[in-house]
């Protein structure tokens, strides 16, 4: 069983920057890939960005390429979303996913909250 935990969000102005971390449990983790989402109240949660456990490439959707950057460090089970240039729109609870044996996200943790004031 694998447990995913997020933390570092929080309230930041417009134009600022946040950075969010995501540790995973377990010794001998090993995902195809791990990813951010993100989820507002009353809308459908929406892909943010997703990196290869192995061979690091990324993948962002297109409301945040140029501002947000995912990375991992395998060694400490561990991936980042380094956010910056933050938007109103930005404002979600924001969620770690772990593909575990399969390219479907499995493993999800428990939400961080992201808020952006105008």
């Amino acid at each position: 069983q694998v447990q995913l935990v997020e933390s570092g969000g929080g309230l930041v102005q417009t134009g600022g920057s946040l950075r969010l971390s995501c540790a995973a449990s377990g010794r001998t983790f090993s995902p195809n890939t791990m990813g951010w989402f993100r989820q507002a109240p009353g809308k459908e949660r929406e892909f943010v960005a997703a990196v290869y456990w192995r061979g690091g490439s990324t993948h962002y959707a297109d409301s945040v390429k140029g501002r947000f950057t995912i990375s991992r460090d395998n060694a400490k089970n561990t991936v980042y979303l380094q956010m910056n240039s933050l938007k109103p729109e930005d404002t979600a609870a924001y969620y770690c996913a772990a593909a575990v044996g399969k390219y479907e996200y499995n493993y999800w943790g428990q939400g961080t909250q992201v808020t952006v004031s105008s």
